[in-house]
């Protein structure tokens, strides 16, 4: 089948976009603390957040997600479009709501958040649609571009397109949506073509055990099977690790005034920085600048 002229240029993200409730109070909380702080409601979603940062990047991203036919999702479809963001291929049900993230930040980081995936689980395969049968790809002709994959597609889903011959040209670039969804990865840990972004307390999960770098997390992922595996560990120094060995750098020093989505916008911005041409030195320095930058409140959330 033709693809379209521009498809190279193109990054599939395929996952979560969904509505973020989050509250953030500029002191430190615990459980139980109630304070006065700021909530807001915005655009998110793993995959959404990496769209939206590979488009602050100058890049074509497009999402493969599901998205109710509710007014929160007319919304959230104009929203995206805003945003840069196409949802030309998205899944739309009348039946199935929106989805939406409730999270809780505190000055000493996330209190606590609940995900409510429940509609893309449900819409399960049917968001693939677009690249099994056209117009992205087959699987006789597979999308050979770069895809962006979150963790909160189903473990039987995620499974399928570690398999799929759909994806078996694709560049892969993988993260967990959250460490209670690390697990859901492991179809990954022995795929020839994919990249996984997690950080420390997930490469844990994925390895069955605790690790107190994030290189040595990074090796030992690699040691299981992973292509590559990039680790994060909050300000702490970050990792790269591929057969060739691990590389490690340390994230700029900035204040922090928000955390839900700065592992996504390190990721997208790891991918732009490779699609420019850079190498995995460089790369890793460009993405933990941009995520330091993100942290700190100097970009739009």
């Amino acid at each position: 089948m033709d693809q379209p002229t521009d498809k190279k240029q193109q990054i599939l993200c395929i996952g979560s976009v969904l509505w973020d409730v989050v509250g953030r109070a500029t002191i430190a909380m615990r459980a139980g603390s109630d304070v006065p702080g700021r909530i807001e409601r915005i655009p998110g979603g793993v995959a959404l957040n990496i769209a939206m940062a590979l488009g602050r990047f100058g890049l074509n991203p497009s999402a493969l997600t599901a998205i109710g036919r509710d007014p929160e999702g007319e919304e959230l479809m104009a929203a995206c479009g805003r945003l840069g963001v196409s949802t030309e291929h998205a899944y739309r049900s009348d039946d199935l709501p929106t989805d939406q993230y409730m999270a809780i930040e505190g000055a000493n980081g996330l209190i606590a958040a609940i995900a409510d995936a429940h509609s893309l689980e449900a819409a399960g395969p049917r968001i693939l649609t677009p690249l099994i049968e056209g117009p992205l790809g087959t699987r006789e002709a597979p999308f050979d571009g770069l895809i962006a994959l979150d963790g909160n597609l189903t473990h039987a889903l995620l499974e399928e397109i570690a398999t799929d011959a759909a994806f078996a040209r694709a560049d892969l670039r993988v993260a967990p949506a959250s460490p209670g969804k690390a697990e859901r990865l492991a179809p990954f840990l022995r795929h020839s073509r994919a990249v996984l972004y997690v950080n420390l307390e997930e490469a844990g999960l994925l390895c069955q055990r605790t690790f107190e770098t994030s290189a040595e997390a990074a090796e030992a992922l690699v040691a299981r099977g992973a292509k590559r595996a990039l680790v994060t560990n909050g300000a702490k120094p970050c990792s790269d690790g591929t057969a060739d060995g691990v590389i490690t750098a340390c994230p700029p020093e900035v204040l922090v005034t928000r955390i839900t989505g700065a592992g996504d916008t390190f990721m997208a911005a790891h991918m732009a920085a490779e699609l420019s041409g850079m190498d995995r030195e460089a790369a890793l320095e460009r993405a933990l600048h941009a995520a330091a930058i993100y942290v700190s409140g100097e970009l739009p959330a």
